[in-house]
């Protein structure tokens, strides 16, 4: 079948390769035209643009071009021509198709007519097949490899850390557990529990909440590593920000300060917006329009103030404000929405959780620039934060970007041995079982610092939806594993 003489699409517009012959294989967008000519918009996910090809029923027959329904997957083979009408400058000039998949125009989900999120949600198996989510995806695609390129390219390991693992590095116990035991009838233990002994690993085990806790161990070897993998978290909610499973990037780096960590993380988000805005060109702009279209039917005060390029640019232009938690409290305090009452979580006092609408109005009203929000109270944060000398702070770092809030958690590692297994007393959490990370601080120990960055928030950001289901291929959510 001669598969590799095919040319993508992407390389035609690219090249322009107007008198030569070529063959595409792609699905069909739409076909149209009259008894003299038939239309094809072909699409090869090679590039959001749709190719135009013509078909003259002398050459090719009436059988094939009724096959040659929306969702059907042809191969083409023709002549590259100077396009006749608008919007391209050139199209293929049919001498053969074959209809390498058929799609009954009765029954294909996706019609040429817009679907709405929700429909295509539950048709998640084929919504690559438009405009909107192929763009997404070529954008996530852009994105990851971008994360790579930066990290490399400053001498950082990848790291993989391990999906199933003994300890919840939040400690929040919001787990999904891992087990070969038998449900229906589980060994027990003299005292009535389940007996993990007899289990595959011999403990009690789960999906892994974060990579960080094993990135330091590395990061105490090899100084600059990262990770970037999956996790998984058991939380109930059907939010339009949560996922039961995603991706995190996580870089751990020796001899760094929570400064150093600031530094690298601005550094960072400003590398892998600017790669996606130079070289996802089309489909940003196609993002871009989307959005604004979404954002004409909403509610005047709902409406963003900026348009998706402008809060790419908005990130990648400016310095990031840098002020500390107690800094923050008290201009959200006298701030006219709380003073109004407007906040849905009213600021009070010192040591509040701050929310979403508060890290937005810290970034879109206040300072409209990004902010680095540092030393939060440490009863608000976990275990592992380094411990400020004032006794009451740690050395945390929140990065707020605007329509999202929060898109960095980070801090330096508290290395003192002796601050570290106090505060875990605290918390509850058992040092018997974290010997292995308590040996860091044993051996050898040292500043570091980290952070994490949800890889599905920054893919939200850029590409502009307003869903987190909607920036990965087939979302897990609490009573959704479909695909």
């Amino acid at each position: 079948m001669a598969f590799n003489k095919r040319v993508k699409i992407k390389t035609i517009l690219d090249t322009n390769p107007i008198g030569t012959e070529v063959t595409l294989m792609g699905w069909v967008r739409t076909k149209r035209g009259n008894k003299n000519v038939s239309f094809i918009a072909l699409n090869d996910g090679s590039i959001i643009t749709n190719y135009q090809v013509v078909a003259d029923p002398n050459l090719i027959s009436e059988e094939i071009l009724k096959k040659c329904a929306t969702g059907a997957c042809l191969k083409v083979t023709g002549n590259v021509v100077a396009s006749q009408g608008a919007g391209q400058s050139s199209e293929l000039n049919a001498t053969s198709i074959e209809v390498l998949g058929e799609a009954d125009p009765e029954k294909y989900p996706l019609q040429p007519k817009k679907h709405s999120m929700e429909f295509l949600r539950e048709n998640a198996h084929l919504r690559m097949r438009t405009n909107t989510f192929s763009a997404v995806f070529r954008v996530r695609h852009a994105l990851a490899f971008a994360v790579h390129k930066y990290f490399n390219d400053k001498g950082f390991f990848y790291i993989h850390t391990p999906i199933i693992t003994a300890s919840d590095a939040e400690g929040a116990g919001e787990t999904f557990k891992v087990t070969t035991l038998d449900l229906k009838n589980p060994p027990k233990t003299s005292e009535g529990g389940i007996d993990y002994k007899q289990d595959f690993f011999e403990r009690e085990t789960n999906l892994t909440v974060s990579g960080q806790l094993e990135g330091e161990l590395a990061a105490m070897a090899l100084a600059d590593i990262y990770t970037f993998g999956p996790t998984f978290r058991a939380e109930n909610s059907n939010t339009t920000r949560h996922l039961a499973e995603f991706w995190m990037i996580e870089p751990e780096m020796a001899f760094y300060d929570a400064e150093d960590n600031a530094d690298l993380a601005e550094d960072f988000l400003k590398y892998v917006i600017r790669y996606a805005l130079d070289n996802c060109a089309e489909d940003l702009a196609f993002l871009d329009t989307r959005l604004q279209e979404e954002e004409k039917v909403k509610p005047a005060d709902q409406r963003s103030e900026m348009s998706l390029m402008d809060k790419l640019r908005f990130v990648v232009d400016n310095d990031f404000v840098r002020i500390t938690y107690t800094e923050a409290i008290d201009i959200l305090r006298n701030s006219n929405p709380n003073k109004k009452k407007k906040f849905s979580y009213l600021i009070e006092s010192w040591g509040a959780d701050l929310q979403s609408e508060h890290e937005r109005f810290l970034v879109e009203k206040h300072f409209k620039k990004p902010v680095i929000l540092t030393d939060y109270p440490k009863d608000i944060k976990s275990f592992y934060m380094r411990q400020n000398d004032d006794g009451k702070t740690v050395a945390a770092m929140d990065i707020l970007f605007p329509g999202i809030g929060e898109i960095v958690g980070g801090s330096q590692r508290e290395e003192r041995m002796d601050v570290l297994t106090k505060r875990m007393e605290e918390m509850n959490i058992p040092q018997d079982e974290m010997w292995w990370y308590l040996d860091t601080r044993r051996f050898g120990a040292t500043p570091h610092a980290g952070f994490g960055l949800g890889f599905e928030r920054m893919v939200l950001f850029v590409t502009g939806m307003g869903n987190i289901r909607d920036v990965i291929a087939f979302p897990r959510t609490p009573g959704n594993a479909e695909f």
